[in-house]
């Protein structure tokens, strides 16, 4: 198993649902959920970024080191950033950002994306899962990738892509039968703190403003992303009071 850090950005204030961090999924807090996927993945060390001290009260005794960062950092990998200087880590420490509102991440998942990275040898790694779904495939809220034969990234969208000239017409398109390239990018990167920190250095590119994805800005500056496909079935994170309540009848499925 590769020897990782696990760091979890944890923003008090989110947009679509303030306090996330601190909604309860089953009685406790979602950080806690998201924290102990972490510690479950066999991570060296597993860090918050917090930005609230509410939030690290509510991590007290659960075994995972607290950052208290600035609230003004634009996206998680700022925040992670200014994280790997107060943890002190080496430029080629392996650190793998799991989003703090994914509380059924699975381990071998976020141990993929660590391997992905140490067999790759880019600077950035990621995960993907086939999409069977033509609704998920036209979804603007589904991120898309699309992979060079070396399985780097070639590029991210809200778009379907790649485009299927002959079956993506009319009012009712159909996924190719037989075929199965489109991929759904979830969420969860790795990457040397050396490089989380010269990646918040960078300006914000074009691309990555028209899409609203951080990670164009790697692929806009030159750097590669390797994506690999998850060994493990990532279920949809938690961004809405929708999305809480739909993790909390996941959770109690999971539990019976």
């Amino acid at each position: 198993m590769p020897d990782f850090i696990v760091a979890i950005p944890a923003r008090y204030a989110a947009t679509r649902l303030p306090g996330k961090p601190l909604r309860l999924l089953g009685g406790e807090p979602l950080v806690l959920h998201v924290a102990r996927r972490a510690l479950d993945a066999g991570a060296r060390e597993v860090w918050v970024a917090a930005d609230d001290e509410r939030i690290a009260q509510a991590l007290d005794g659960s075994g995972v080191r607290i950052a208290m960062t600035s609230p003004d950092h634009a996206s998680g990998s700022d925040r992670l950033a200014e994280c790997a200087g107060i943890a002190g880590w080496s430029d080629d420490a392996l650190v793998v950002n799991l989003q703090g509102d994914e509380p059924f991440a699975p381990a071998e998942g976020i141990r993929a994306v660590a391997q992905t990275l140490l067999d790759s040898g880019a600077e950035m790694s990621t995960l993907a899962t086939p999409i069977n779904d033509v609704a998920q495939l036209f979804d603007p809220n589904v991120v898309k990738v699309v992979r060079r034969a070396d399985r780097d990234a070639l590029y991210f969208s809200r778009a379907p892509m790649p485009w299927s000239r002959d079956t993506f017409v009319g009012e009712a398109p159909q996924l190719p039968a037989g075929e199965n390239i489109w991929l759904r990018h979830i969420g969860i990167y790795g990457y040397r703190a050396g490089f989380l920190q010269q990646f918040a250095l960078l300006p914000q590119g074009r691309l990555e403003q028209i899409e609203s994805l951080e990670q164009l800005r790697a692929l806009e500056a030159g750097y590669r992303i390797a994506v690999g496909l998850t060994p493990a079935a990532f279920p949809p994170g938690v961004d809405t009071p929708e999305d809480l309540e739909r993790a909390e009848r996941h959770l109690a499925e999971t539990r019976r």
